[in-house]
């Protein structure tokens, strides 16, 4: 009779053993759901706020105050040094229009040469397109005309994505960004040799 006994006091010991196992479970549940909806809250807030700053459009800058404003202010930054003259702008335009819509934490902008002296002789353009990029407001690549993205003007917007990805200012989902601050004409010494316009 007492085996009959234990056996009963094992059967509601484990009975409540798994009842409580069930609540943690729920009460596990409930928080990752809870942060969950925190964390889709806090991304909508970010893009709202991204969306009111011209992230994921491409946006031309008619001055280089605002230029450098842009590329010291926010964290990624591609610009795009056109003149309207020149057909292969266009076609970079085309490229870079696509990816802003793509990577919205980026900033795109472009400027026209003419609007902006200082900054070419500062960065050294003299090949158009060009396109550079900065990461906390330090220069990261100069792509300058279509060389670096197969020597043609059927070059695809993939490659142009890589170089960017590659120079650290277009981010791969969940990937963490550098923590640097400087000028736009500082560079970090990232992987391309050209990143240097002192």
């Amino acid at each position: 009779m007492s085996n009959r006994n234990q056996d009963l006091s094992d059967i509601e010991d484990d009975e409540a053993l798994f009842e409580e196992l069930e609540k943690e479970e729920e009460n596990e549940i409930a928080s990752l759901r809870e942060r969950r909806i925190k964390e889709i809250q806090q991304e909508f807030e970010r893009r709202q706020t991204m969306g009111e700053n011209s992230h994921g459009e491409f946006t031309e800058i008619t001055n280089e105050k605002e230029f450098m404003n842009i590329t010291t202010s926010s964290k990624y930054v591609v610009g795009h040094f056109f003149h309207d003259d020149f057909r292969r702008c266009k076609i970079m335009d085309t490229h870079l229009e696509t990816l802003c819509k793509k990577h919205y934490q980026t900033r795109f902008i472009k400027i026209n040469v003419s609007n902006c002296p200082f900054l070419v002789e500062k960065l050294s353009i003299r090949v158009l397109p060009c396109v550079m990029a900065w990461v906390d407001g330090y220069a990261q690549t100069k792509i300058v005309g279509f060389d670096d993205l197969g020597g043609t003007d059927g070059f695809s917007t993939a490659v142009l994505e890589l170089k960017l990805t590659n120079s650290g200012v277009l981010k791969k989902k969940d990937e963490k960004a550098p923590q640097a601050k400087g000028s736009i004409f500082q560079s970090t010494g990232h992987n391309d040799s050209d990143s240097d316009y002192e």
